[in-house]
């Protein structure tokens, strides 16, 4: 199941390679020929259709911010539930062997108890014993001696019974908890492929589209290229202005946040180890769940990377790390962040709330992450849209 999906994705990636630069999510309204044809006549109104035309290219790239996202929280969901499986399936298999065990020891008690039985029936009976003693008193001592051993004999055996009772009653209690956990683990299985589901239904709605908005890029390039005497002049103010926009609606303040207790600061040569194993990543692609060694996921390429420094920051998720950093006391607000520390995003307040994404800062306002199936891995500005306000600190000592 996890192969599958993760074929989807590279195909994804690698059909949206020539979209990078300006990604086309969705097929909005764009100009018509009656208004090109006006647009040549004027050269106010060239630009008043460049400027349209722009914009609607910035809400393709906003639309596509939006799937990305979705992208990633199916991704952070599905990555959770095969974990949540996983323990299941631990569980399962250490009941049926503890249930294993019991019956085996149920069935050595069984077995012993009716052993002892049978030697209790070719042994004499209380009866003979009396006579033995009125026909020959002089062996008295030997048969109460006798009777004395049978009374033992027959402590031990009840003690056998109910240690045979007890180890029943055990096997019998184990294999109503295996067959609750086998039913559990159904759940759990099925809830894994729901997920598996959705993110391939999202995969498969992100191929549409970008199928789809190739025609239409194509289309409004070619109506850009009518606006102007030279295509490539008019390509070349496209970027700057796609690009100053951009930057317009990334200025946004950075989320500032209280200290929540005293964090030591990084270990420099164990950072500088995490950054430069993800440095050589560059440029590889992003596939869901991919923990290299050519192909990543955003918590995939920050696990391997801490691992290479011999650092610890929990499993391949960014919910996982992020509560390992919780608990081991290692939060800073993002305004305090420093070179290697790790960052989230979320769509939830709440503190306990789940992160469907992460990166390695780098600093001065920059940082390293595996973003989503339409791009590699890459160094860019840090996002602050739902950037969580606390960074992590996995080298800082306790």
């Amino acid at each position: 199941m996890r192969a599958r999906l993760i074929a989807i994705f590279t195909a994804l990636s690698i059909l949206v390679t020539s979209l990078l630069l300006t990604p086309a999510w969705a097929v909005p309204n764009y100009p018509s020929a009656a208004e090109v044809a006006a647009a040549k006549r004027s050269v106010t109104e060239k630009r008043k259709m460049i400027t349209r035309i722009e914009g609607i290219l910035n809400t393709l790239e906003s639309e596509a911010r939006a799937l990305e996202e979705v992208a990633l929280e199916k991704s952070e969901q599905y990555i959770r539930a095969l974990r949540r499986a996983d323990d299941m399936r631990a569980k399962v298999k250490s009941l049926q062997d503890q249930a294993k065990s019991s019956a085996t020891q149920a069935e050595s008690a069984r077995v012993q108890l009716g052993q002892l039985v049978a030697q209790m029936f070719r042994d004499r009976s209380a009866n003979d014993i009396t006579l033995e003693l009125f026909f020959n008193p002089e062996s008295a001592e030997d048969l109460l001696f006798e009777m004395s051993m049978q009374e033992i004999i027959a402590q031990r055996t009840e003690s056998i019974y109910q240690a045979a009772l007890d180890q029943q009653a055990q096997a019998q209690a184990l294999e109503l908890e295996l067959e609750e956990a086998k039913k559990q683990l159904e759940v759990v299985e099925a809830e894994a492929k729901q997920l598996f589901d959705e993110a391939q239904a999202a995969a498969d709605a992100v191929i549409a589209k970008v199928r789809s908005t190739e025609r239409e890029r194509a289309t409004m390039m070619s109506q850009l290229a009518s606006l102007q005497d030279n295509a490539e002049d008019l390509e070349r103010q496209r970027r700057e202005g796609l690009a100053a926009e951009r930057r317009q609606n990334a200025v946004r303040t950075a989320p500032t946040a209280p200290e929540l207790y005293t964090v030591g600061p990084p270990n420099k040569e164990l950072v500088e180890i995490a950054i430069n194993f993800a440095r050589e990543q560059l440029g590889e692609r992003y596939v869901l769940g991919g923990a290299g060694p050519n192909v990543w996921d955003c918590s995939g390429i920050t696990m391997k990377s801490y691992a290479a420094a011999g650092v610890y920051i929990g499993w391949h998720s960014a919910t996982a790390q992020y509560n390992v950093m919780a608990a081991q006391r290692k939060l800073v607000p993002f305004q305090d962040a420093q070179r290697g520390d790790l960052i989230w995003w979320s769509e939830e307040e709440a503190f306990s709330g789940d992160k469907y994404h992460v990166a390695i800062y780098l600093g001065d306002g920059m940082m390293l992450e595996a973003p989503n199936p339409a791009r590699t891995v890459r160094i860019v500005p840090v996002r602050f849209g739902e950037l969580w306000p606390y960074a992590g600190r996995p080298t800082a000592s306790r």
